[in-house]
């Protein structure tokens, strides 16, 4: 099943600014080519993903403003309700807004999110399994509805059961937040590096990219940088162009981190206690 998660990743990679998901049940069955060909293009448009560095400071003023278009109840109601009409901006806006709320935390682990591990092993499974997949992913996925990786599974196993729909529903999700990480670098340098809320979202990444992370290096002063070697179709196709690794940009995490569990900076940073020497007056004379 593993590889069958990888190439769902690398499908929906594929498709970011291709795949066509439409707003409308119907259309028109008189359209012209004309305009068929106007609505391709304005489509296409519309999913086209620009990459700019974001500016996280007003996209947090933004998400907090009950006034703005972006505040983080209402993009979230929309995600939530399967909103097609969600621009790639709104949904960069719901990934990087996600830093800024009052539930996030960057190393929190959902308990639903390692219950099917053993099942995800396996090539093929049987009817019980995929429903208990299918019940901890979605378990996961409430809890935390960035888990990219639990969506991953769950669009695998919608498929295997044929709930075909279901399955174009979270392949939709998981295809706008991956280009909501596309959008904000290119992961070749740090000044291009590509932002992400969790630190796992590193690793999906580079494997939706057709790469296996070999080694992380924190750079000062808010930095991953993730050494990778490539997958044997990703070496045949890029050939002297393979990537060794990518940048990510994890400041905000980190900070969020150490402002929700101060605890920790406190005690890693505590020194040792040091052993109180012996007052020689109370040592008795032998």
């Amino acid at each position: 099943m593993t590889n069958n998660i990888v190439r769902i990743f690398v499908i929906v990679f594929a498709a970011l600014g291709v795949m066509s998901f439409p707003a409308y049940p119907q259309q028109r069955k008189d359209i012209t080519a004309a305009e068929k060909a106007a609505q391709a293009k304005a489509a296409a448009n519309k999913r086209k993903i620009t990459v700019e560095k974001p500016d996280l400071e007003k996209i947090r003023q933004e998400t907090l403003n009950p006034r703005g278009r972006y505040f983080y109840p209402k993009l979230l109601q929309k995600y939530w309700r399967n909103d097609t009409t969600m621009t790639n901006d709104e949904y960069r806006h719901l990934y990087l807004g996600y830093m800024f709320q009052e539930d996030y935390d960057p190393y929190r682990v959902s308990p639903y999110s390692g219950v099917t591990d053993s099942l995800r092993l396996k090539k093929t499974h049987s009817k019980e399994e995929i429903d208990t997949i299918r019940k901890y992913a979605e378990l996961s996925l409430k809890d935390n509805p960035f888990d990219l990786r639990q969506m991953s599974f769950l669009v695998h196993v919608l498929k295997e059961k044929e709930k075909n729909m279901s399955a174009k529903i979270w392949e939709y999700r998981l295809e706008h937040l991956l280009g909501a990480i596309k959008s904000t670098g290119t992961g070749e340098d740090i000044n291009n590096a590509w932002y992400v809320i969790y630190p796992a979202h590193e690793y999906d990444m580079v494997q939706l990219l057709g790469y296996e992370a070999t080694d992380v290096k924190f750079i000062d002063p808010g930095f991953d940088y993730l050494s990778v070697r490539p997958d044997p179709e990703t070496a045949k196709r890029l050939r002297d162009k393979v990537a060794k690794g990518f940048y990510f940009d994890v400041t905000i995490p980190g900070e969020q981190y150490e402002l929700k569990h101060p605890e920790s900076e406190e005690e890693s940073a505590s020194p040792s206690p040091v052993p109180e020497e012996p007052d020689p007056d109370e040592i008795p004379a032998e």
